[in-house]
C-alpha cells in the first residue's frame, strides 16, 4: 500500500512541520565525545533522537502527518504497518490527537516495541514477518475501520516531519558541513536531505545502511530503484527498501551512500554505551558506524559533522547478544 509519487516536500514543508509539531516533540540535545572526535579526526555532533518521545525520530513524522489531517478524516483513525518505531510513534501521535490508531506488526518485532505501541493505546495486530502478510493485514484493518494509512516513510508529511531533526541540528550547530543519517525506506534520509540542502546547499548528506540491506547503494549507483538482493542485519529497523518517492529525493539531492557490517554497527553501539553512556538500538548506531568507517578509509571530512542517532528502542535482554565482541 504505497502512496503515488507526487511533488516531493520542500524546505518550506519542513519548516511548516517544525511549527506544527513544536511543543509536541522534544528538542533533542546534541552530544559530543572527545574520544569519538579523535577517532574520526573532526568535531562530531550527535543529534540524540534516541531521546525523542517514543524513543526515536519517528515521532516527528507521525505527529506532523496526524496533526495535519482534517477533523473528519482524523476521527476515523489512522493505521500503518511497522516493525516498531513508526508503530509507537503513530500510536503516540494518535493519542495526542485523540483519535483511534491501528497498527500491524510482524510477530518478530522486538517485544519492547510491541509493548510501547500498545501502551500508547494502539490496537496491535500481529502477522507473519513478511511484507505481503503485513500489507494484507493492513488492508483488512483499513477496510474494517475506515482508518487512513500513514505510511512509515512513503508519505510527504512524514518525510517533512523527519526533516525537522536536521533543521534543529543545523540551528544548534550551524558550522556542520556533512550530516550522516541511517537509511531504510528513506523517509529520514529524504527529510534530512531536504532540510540540509534547503538550509545550505553546500551541506552534504551521507546515508548509511547495513551491507546486507544495501538497496539504496545499488539503486543510486544504477540510477534506478533496485529492490532485490537484500538479506538481513541486526539493525532490524533498517530492513525496508526505498520507495519511488524516497529514491527520487535521494537521487535529486545527491545523497552519498555508505555501507557497514553488523560488526561495525555493534562497535558503534558499544562506543556510544561506554563513552556517552547511551543505550542505542542497532539502527540508531548505524550512522555513527558509517562515519567511523569513512574516517578509517581516509575520507575527506569537514571540521564539523552531524550524526543522527535515530533510536534507542532495544530489548534489554538482547543487549549482551547485540553488543557481543566483533568477530
Amino acid at each position: 500500500m504505497t502512496a503515488a509519487v507526487g511533488d516531493p516536500p520542500t524546505i518550506d514543508d519542513v519548516r511548516a512541520a517544525a511549527v506544527r509539531i513544536e511543543g509536541h516533540v522534544h528538542r533533542t540535545p546534541v552530544m559530543t565525545s572527545a574520544t569519538i572526535d579523535a577517532l574520526v579526526g573532526c568535531r562530531v555532533h550527535l543529534k540524540a533522537e534516541h531521546l525523542q518521545r517514543g524513543g526515536a525520530f519517528k515521532a516527528r513524522g507521525a505527529l506532523n502527518a496526524v496533526l495535519a489531517l482534517d477533523d473528519e478524516t482524523a476521527a476515523r483513525g489512522v493505521a500503518a504497518h511497522s516493525s516498531g518505531n513508526h508503530a509507537a510513534a503513530l500510536a503516540l501521535a494518535a493519542r495526542q490527537r485523540g483519535v483511534p490508531c491501528h497498527v500491524v506488526m510482524p510477530s518478530t518485532a522486538p517485544r519492547s516495541k510491541q509493548e510501547a505501541t500498545a501502551g500508547y493505546g494502539a490496537e496491535v495486530t500481529l502477522c507473519e514477518p513478511t511484507l505481503a502478510a503485513r500489507e494484507a493485514a493492513l488492508a483488512e484493518v483499513i477496510d474494517r475501520t475506515g482508518a487512513t494509512e500513514v505510511h512509515p516513510y512513503d508519505h510527504p508529511a512524514v518525510i517533512a516531519g523527519q526533516g525537522t531533526a536536521t533543521l534543529e541540528l543545523l540551528e544548534q550547530v550551524p558550522a556542520i558541513g556533512v550530516v550522516v543519517v541511517p537509511v531504510s525506506g528513506g523517509g529520514l534520509a529524504s527529510g534530512t536531505a531536504i532540510a540540509a540542502r534547503g538550509h545550505d546547499p553546500s551541506v552534504a548528506v551521507w546515508g548509511v545502511e547495513p551491507a546486507g540491506v544495501a538497496d539504496a547503494q545499488r539503486s543510486l549507483t544504477a540510477g534506478q530503484r533496485i529492490t532485490e538482493g537484500n538479506t538481513t542485519s541486526i539493525a532490524d529497523g533498517l530492513l525496508a527498501v526505498l520507495s519511488e518517492r524516497t529514491f527520487s529525493i535521494l537521487q535529486a539531492h545527491e545523497v552519498g551512500i555508505v555501507t557497514v557490517t553488523d560488526d561495525e554497527i555493534r562497535a558503534a553501539m558499544a562506543l556510544l554505551a561506554t563513552r556517552l553512556k547511551q543505550v542505542v538500538e542497532p539502527s540508531g548506531a548505524t550512522a555513527l558506524a558509517g562515519l567511523l568507517a569513512q574516517a578509517r578509509g581516509g575520507a575527506a571530512l569537514p571540521g564539523d559533522v552531524g550524526v543522527i542517532v535515530s533510536g534507542g528502542n532495544v530489548d534489554l535482554d538482547r543487549l549482551p547478544v547485540l553488543l557481543g565482541s566483533p568477530s
